[in-house]
C-alpha cells in the first residue's frame, strides 16, 4: 500500500468497451472502468504499474478508481 492507496498491474483492459482489470500487489483483482483513470485519458496499457483507491461499485462490489501510474 502506498499513501495514495494500493498498487498493482493492470492485467486486462478493452478500448472498445473501457473495461479492465487490475491486480493488486496482493493478488486482489478489481475491475474498472476507462473513466477511473485520473488523467481522462481513458486509455490504459495492458501490464502498466498502477496506484489506485478501491471504492464500492455497482452491485456491491469492489472496484478500482483514481487510478494512476506509479511514481
Amino acid at each position: 500500500m502506498t499513501a495514495y492507496g494500493r498498487r498493482g498491474v493492470v492485467d486486462r483492459f478493452d478500448v472498445e468497451s473501457g473495461l479492465g482489470s487490475v491486480r493488486s500487489d496482493d493478488g486482489s483483482h478489481y475491475g474498472f472502468h476507462c473513466t477511473q483513470i485520473a488523467d481522462r485519458s481513458r486509455r490504459v496499457d495492458h501490464g502498466a504499474q498502477v496506484e489506485f483507491e478501491v471504492v464500492a461499485g455497482h452491485l456491491g462490489q469492489w472496484e478500482a478508481a483514481a487510478i494512476r501510474p506509479c511514481r
